[in-house]
């Protein structure tokens, strides 16, 4: 179904975040997404048109927040104040949706199956098991450190499913 050529570059990560965010990002490897990270993290979750996972993306609550008032062009209060709420504010759920709808065009690629954007998962919300047994398994994935200009730093994760 998916193959390693189907991972993309952190360049193509740190440039697609600085087209949508209108600001510098700085990417660089990171520790990947932990089960304790999920509880309070912002999962997506691909398909194919099969309706079979074929990704999982997910950003650690910090990302999120920051990425979402970034996209809103909101103050980094904002991010500030769901970060210490421990959950996403509603405009913030909002745009962090959206980015995570953008961030399909990672995954699609041509003579590769059409790949879109099935759920997102908000923090508190329960992440389906078959999910997180992808999100959290080994192989083919990229894990990122990804800081916003002006805002803050989180993990980003992406695996792919077998």
């Amino acid at each position: 179904m998916s193959d390693t050529s189907v991972i993309p570059g952190s360049h193509l990560v740190r440039n697609l975040f600085e087209d949508l965010l209108g600001r510098d990002c700085n990417v660089s490897p990171g520790p990947p997404m932990t089960a304790e990270d999920l509880p309070g993290g912002t999962i997506a979750i691909y398909t194919d048109s099969h309706q079979q996972i074929f990704a999982v993306m997910g950003m650690q609550l910090e990302l999120a927040a920051n990425v979402g008032a970034a996209l809103g062009l909101l103050p980094a209060g904002a991010a500030e104040d769901s970060i210490d709420d421990k959950k996403l504010a509603p405009n913030l759920a909002e745009n962090v949706f959206e980015l995570f709808n953008v961030l399909t065009s990672l995954l699609n690629r041509e003579g590769g199956p059409h790949v879109k954007l099935y759920q997102v998962v908000y923090p508190g919300m329960p992440l389906p098991n078959d999910a997180r047994a992808h999100f959290l398994a080994l192989g083919r994935r990229l894990d990122l450190m990804i800081e916003v200009n002006r805002y803050g730093k989180g993990k980003y994760s992406l695996s792919f499913a077998p």
